[in-house]
């Protein structure tokens, strides 16, 4: 059996940290945002729809998407957003349902779907268990700086998701992890997250990733 878990919640508090503890459990992750990029490259169907959608104005002059030209628009336009969500989420669900099956096949102990629009875009109803990714604003804020943000548009993205984007997720999590504070306290919630989940299902947790090297 492959555990599937949902990793969402608001931009910044620490996902990818968690993803890449639970990577090293012997998780394969699959990232919706990584594949969001692969299926607007050069030449996609859905970077022509966003052009169509949007204008010139968002594509670079070597005929990619400018991300941040596009950011701009989408994260001060709520409709916006919903426009570009419709065009990149069709493109992106049939490589993640790929990508799990895959890992299926392998045999891996758990898979990991991350994505901040886990709930929204459906992604939820096919996974074991949602765990809902939380962390202070200033945390946040702090992280979010860290990716040379200016602080107009931190504010900008943050409020683009809403004030209440946890409590509204909160509903559809099994688990609540909070991301505040350092980078290994986060890991060991995330690993003991996961040994819970295992648990719960009567399966021993996959071994840490010292009990994995040879003596």
């Amino acid at each position: 059996m492959t555990l599937r878990i949902g990793l969402t919640g608001p931009i910044g508090c620490g996902k990818s940290t968690i993803a890449a503890a639970l990577a090293e459990r012997g998780g394969v992750v699959i990232d919706a945002d990584r594949l969001a990029r692969e299926v607007t490259l050069p030449g996609s169907p859905a970077l022509a729809a966003i052009e169509a959608r949007f204008g010139r104005g968002v594509m670079a002059a070597d005929g990619s998407l400018d991300r941040a030209a596009l950011a701009r628009i989408v994260f001060s336009d709520a409709t916006a957003l919903r426009d570009l969500e419709a065009i990149v989420h069709p493109a992106v669900r049939p490589r993640i349902e790929r990508a799990v099956a895959a890992a299926e096949s392998a045999g891996v102990p758990f898979v990991v779907v991350e994505a901040i629009k886990l709930v929204e875009a459906g992604y939820a109803a096919r996974c074991d268990e949602v765990w809902l990714v939380t962390c202070t604003p200033e945390d946040q804020r702090r992280r979010l700086a860290g990716r040379d943000l200016a602080a107009d548009e931190i504010e900008r993205r943050m409020a683009s998701q809403g004030a209440d984007l946890v409590e509204r997720l909160r509903p559809s999590a099994a688990r609540v992890i909070d991301a505040s504070g350092t980078l290994e306290a986060t890991a060991e919630r995330a690993a003991a997250a996961l040994e819970a989940a295992f648990r719960a299902r009567g399966l021993s947790p996959p071994p840490t990733a010292a009990s994995n090297q040879p003596e």
